[in-house]
C-alpha cells in the first residue's frame, strides 16, 4: 500500500442508523447505477453484519437498478459452521438483502471441509479486476473483513484462513450471534484488505456507540497494521457514514 499518501475519507454523519442507511444505499446506488451505464455490469463486494442492515434494506429499495447485472461477493465467512446456520454471513445477506433482489448473482464464500482449497478458490473467482462498490463496517478493534489486527495490509494474497482474535469473537456475541464464546468459531475465510481496497468506490456504515474507539483511531491513527482501519486512508473513495453515536468528534 501507499502508506505516503493519507486520504482523508469523506465523513457524513446522520441522526439514526436508518438515516445512516438510506444516505449510505443511495450513494451505493447510484455508483451501481454508474457502473451498469458504464460497463453493462457491476461488481459488489458485500460485508455481513447489523451494522450494515440499514444500508442493505434501503439499498434493495433503491428504484432504477437492473440487478440482473449485479454481480454480489462477500468478504467473510466462517470456518467449521453449517452452512444452513442462522449465524452464517452467507445466510444472513440471504435473509436481509439478497432475498430482496433475486435477480442479482451471488458468489458465497463456500469454506465447506477445506477451507484452504475454499480460500484459494475465491481468489480466483473474484479474479484481479476491481469492484465497482465495496459496502463494508469497521469492527471494534478495527477490524476489514476478518483481518484483525496486526493485519498485513500489503497481503499478498486475495483470500486466506485466518484466525480470529477474542475482540472479533467476543464482538459476535455481544452483538447476540452466539450466546457465549465457546460457540464461536476461531476460524474464517476472510478476503484481505488490499484485496478489499482494489474498488473504484469504498462504502462504510459505522453506527453505533460501541464502534466511536474504532472511528476515532481510524482517523487519527498512524496508517499500520495495528489499527486495520486505517487502511481505509491508503484509497481516494471512501465515505465513511456514521451515527451521532459513533462519531468520535
Amino acid at each position: 500500500m501507499t502508506v505516503g499518501i493519507d486520504h482523508a475519507p469523506q465523513i457524513s454523519t446522520h441522526p439514526t442508523r436508518s438515516a445512516l442507511g438510506h444516505a449510505a444505499a443511495a450513494l451505493a446506488a447510484e455508483r451501481i447505477r454508474q457502473a451498469i451505464e458504464w460497463t453493462s455490469a457491476a461488481r459488489v463486494m458485500l460485508a455481513a453484519a447489523p451494522s450494515q442492515a440499514a444500508t442493505l434494506t434501503s439499498l434493495a429499495e433503491e428504484p432504477g437498478i437492473d440487478w440482473s447485472r449485479v454481480e454480489f461477493f462477500h468478504m467473510d465467512e466462517y470456518v467449521g459452521l453449517p452452512t444452513e446456520a442462522p449465524q452464517a454471513f452467507a445466510t444472513w445477506l440471504h435473509r436481509t438483502f439478497l432475498n430482496k433482489v433475486p435477480q442479482a448473482s451471488f458468489h458465497p464464500v463456500a469454506p465447506g471441509s477445506d477451507a484452504e482449497a475454499a480460500a484459494q478458490y475465491y481468489e480466483q473467482l473474484m479474479g484481479s479486476a476491481p469492484f465497482d462498490v465495496v459496502l463494508l463496517g469497521l469492527g471494534v478493534n478495527g477490524h476489514l473483513a476478518f483481518n484483525d489486527p496486526p493485519a498485513d495490509l500489503d497481503d499478498p494474497r486475495a483470500a486466506k484462513v485466518v484466525a480470529l482474535d477474542e475482540t472479533s469473537r467476543r464482538q459476535q456475541v455481544d452483538e447476540g450471534h452466539f450466546a457465549a464464546l465457546s460457540d464461536v468459531p476461531t476460524h474464517a475465510v476472510t478476503v484481505t484488505i488490499p484485496r478489499l481496497l482494489n474498488a473504484r468506490d469504498v462504502i462504510a456504515s459505522v453506527p453505533g456507540a460501541p464502534k466511536r474507539q474504532a472511528v476515532q483511531d481510524t482517523l487519527t491513527r498512524p496508517i499500520g497494521p495495528d489499527h486495520p482501519g486505517t487502511a481505509l486512508r491508503t484509497h481516494a473513495r471512501v465515505h465513511l457514514f456514521l451515527d451521532t453515536e459513533s462519531d468520535p468528534r
